[in-house]
């Protein structure tokens, strides 16, 4: 009786072997579409707005100092903070830009 129930458990079908990496897969897809992707996104928003600088733009650095691009070089600028105080900061550390140049007041 013994050996009928140890035949009938090793007879059973086992599942295919891919059937192990499903779980794992998924994972890293949900990982994909929910964390990596948006930040790749908004890498290259920040990369396009930086690239996007130019004299006259009302920015936000990364420190939280607010001020107006004076001027621009290759990897800094500067950013006058109040008439006659100017700074010189990182590109990459424009957090924000507030207003362009280009763009109309809301109240013009």
């Amino acid at each position: 009786m013994i050996d009928l129930l140890a035949a009938a458990g090793s007879a059973a079908a086992e599942p295919p072997a891919w059937t192990g990496w499903v779980l794992p897969l998924g994972m890293l897809l949900i990982l994909w579409f929910l964390i990596l992707r948006p930040q790749m996104r908004q890498q290259k928003q920040h990369r396009e707005r930086v690239a996007g600088l130019a004299k006259g733009d009302e920015v936000v650095t990364a420190g939280g100092l607010v001020g107006k691009i004076t001027k621009v070089e290759d990897h800094y600028v500067h950013v006058e903070l109040t008439k006659g105080m100017t700074v010189k900061a990182v590109r990459n550390t424009i957090g924000e830009v507030l207003s362009s140049r280009d763009k109309p007041a809301a109240n013009d």
